[in-house]
């Protein structure tokens, strides 16, 4: 069982990580091109499998689409709220 938590968490990281520098460059830039029916989805989609695996008690995807539910929120912010330049 261990070696198969281990797949997850290695998924998770990878998942993780490819969102990193999107949310980082959309933050750095104040907004983001990304499409806004995608963010939403995303970002539902993300909550919803979060309350899931908590519901389930499944830490690897709990923590993985809570990450995920951060990222695409971060995302969504600043697709709603875009920085305006000064």
């Amino acid at each position: 069982m261990v070696g198969i938590e281990f797949l997850g968490w290695a998924g998770f990281g990878i998942l993780v990580a490819a969102w990193i520098p999107q949310t980082w460059e959309t933050i750095k830039a104040g907004n983001t091109q990304m499409n806004i029916a995608f963010i939403i989805m995303y970002f539902s989609s993300s909550l919803m499998l979060t309350i899931y695996s908590v519901l389930i008690d499944d830490t690897v995807f709990t923590a993985l689409n809570a990450l995920l539910t951060l990222g695409s929120g971060i995302n969504l912010f600043y697709k709603l709220f875009p920085r305006t330049k000064s």
